[in-house]
Parts: C-alpha cells; structure tokens; sequence
C-alpha cells in the first residue's frame, strides 16, 4: 500500500515538473529546477490533485489558483 502511494507521488511530482516547465515564459521552459517543483508540488496536491495526471489541467488549475499558491510557488510559476 505505502509503496502505491510512493509510485503515485513520483509520478505526480513528474508531471507537476513537467507542467512548470510547459507553462514558463517563452526560451525558459528547460529550466524548471527540483526547487521549483518543490516549492509547487504541496500547492498542486493542495489545490489540484483532482486534475493529475493531466499536464494541461495541472497548468490550468494552478493558473486558476494563482492566488492561492504558496508565497514560494507564486515566485516561480507564472500568472
């Protein structure tokens, strides 16, 4: 049961990375770190989880939700 649990975080903290990295500005999307995703990920189980493992939804809902985020994950992902 733990390990499922473990495998579904990965997986979703794969996709949260891969959702920061399609939504930065234009010639910065290969620069998507491991403290930005970090910063994301709580908010995006928070606030989003209903929409994993959907990149364009992820992207969306934290968009939506820009206001929501965490002061870390607003100064990284983009309005």
């Amino acid at each position: 049961m733990a390990y499922k649990t473990t495998i579904r975080i990965a997986i979703s903290a794969l996709v949260l990375g891969a959702a920061l990295i399609s939504s930065t500005a234009p010639g910065r999307a290969d620069i998507a770190t491991a403290e930005q995703r970090a910063a994301c990920t709580p908010d995006a189980f928070r606030l989003c989880a209903s929409e994993m493992p959907s990149i364009p939804a992820i992207t969306a809902c934290m968009r939506k939700n820009f206001q929501n985020l965490s002061p870390a994950c607003k100064a990284v992902f983009p309005k």
